[in-house]
């Protein structure tokens, strides 16, 4: 009975579009990351620029009646943790992950606390549950008719679109440019590339601004795409998640793209068996995605490669 059931999942079209669709805001932040990660810059403050950007959505979207407005309000809101991190991290030279940790709690009660004042009327919310514009779903002309593959991969929200371009433009980046050149030279040798003109601070700084971008766009795709509404931590992890995808694809685009789709099925799948109602304390399956992610990330991380200046502060006198 229950592998009839695990069957019944696994043959949904539906279950399909529940990984393209959970697999898409890991994508999403950890493509923006992987370039900051490459100069030499430990991102583990991607859940504060997530964070940020779930409100930085509702509250855009919600103000402004614009969601538009929601999307761009999410990533200046996200650079905004990036240039914080960066000041900290980059220019005063900071420990990277103390910062990070920092800036994830500051970000989970400043969140609540913007929402609590852009949603309040004399101390009170002004509706039991917010909702705001959100995001359209866009249907590909005759691909989105396909049977399977058009639910699948070409009825979604704009993001899992750019989701599917973010890959190959990160990597081409980083492999077949002069920045990406100089993103890879700064994580690997910065005071090497220092004394061939790159600004390190400068390399650092511009990836972690995308970093911040692309992880608010995540966030907007949260509250805006996926839930509609807003509530504390909304990201559940997600960031620490998309993390470990980094790690788990070795800082290689097309390989930590993979790892998000893991993570993503992951997700998807327990969302699923939570809906059968099998016997199986909820408690389990909620926790199926974080176990899958720990799995994955004690297989690899013995033999991760770290940039060779992951993590450590770049300073001129000392090379």
């Amino acid at each position: 009975m229950l592998l009839d059931q695990l069957a019944s999942v696994l043959l949904n079209t539906e279950f399909y579009v529940a990984i393209v669709r959970m697999t898409t805001p890991l994508l999403l932040a950890a493509m923006g990351s992987i370039l900051a990660e490459r100069a030499g810059v430990v991102t583990f403050s991607m859940e504060a620029m997530m964070l940020m950007g779930t409100i930085g959505g509702i509250i855009g979207s919600g103000v402004t009646n614009n969601v538009w407005m929601g999307v761009l309000l999410a990533m200046i809101f996200g650079m905004i943790i990036g240039l914080i991190y960066a000041v900290v991290a980059v220019s005063i030279g900071s420990h990277q992950i103390v910062t990070s940790v920092g800036l994830n709690l500051g970000a989970l009660g400043l969140s609540a606390v913007l929402y609590a004042l852009t949603f309040t009327r004399g101390g009170e919310i002004i509706q039991t549950v917010i909702k705001v514009p959100s995001l359209p779903f866009w249907k590909v002309p005759l691909l989105g008719d396909i049977p399977f593959l058009g639910p699948v991969f070409f009825n979604h929200l704009p993001m899992v679109y750019l989701g599917y371009l973010i890959v190959p433009l990160v990597w081409f980046i980083l492999f077949k440019t002069t920045w990406g050149l100089k993103v890879r030279a700064v994580g690997e040798h910065p005071h090497a590339a220092d004394t061939v003109g790159i600004s390190v601070a400068k390399v650092r700084y511009a990836a972690l601004l995308f970093a911040g971008a692309l992880n608010g766009l995540s966030g907007a795709y949260i509250s805006i795409g996926m839930l509609n509404s807003y509530m504390e931590n909304m990201t559940a992890g997600r960031g620490f998640i998309a993390y470990t995808a980094i790690v788990f694809g070795k800082w290689q685009p097309i390989n930590v793209a993979l790892g998000t789709l893991l993570f993503g099925a992951a997700d998807a799948l327990q969302l699923r068996v939570l809906a059968l109602n099998i016997g199986i304390p909820y408690q389990f399956l909620v926790m199926f995605p974080y176990v899958v992610t720990m799995i994955a990330l004690i297989s690899v991380v013995g033999r991760a490669s770290w940039p060779a200046a992951s993590g450590l502060p770049f300073k001129r006198e000392e090379g």
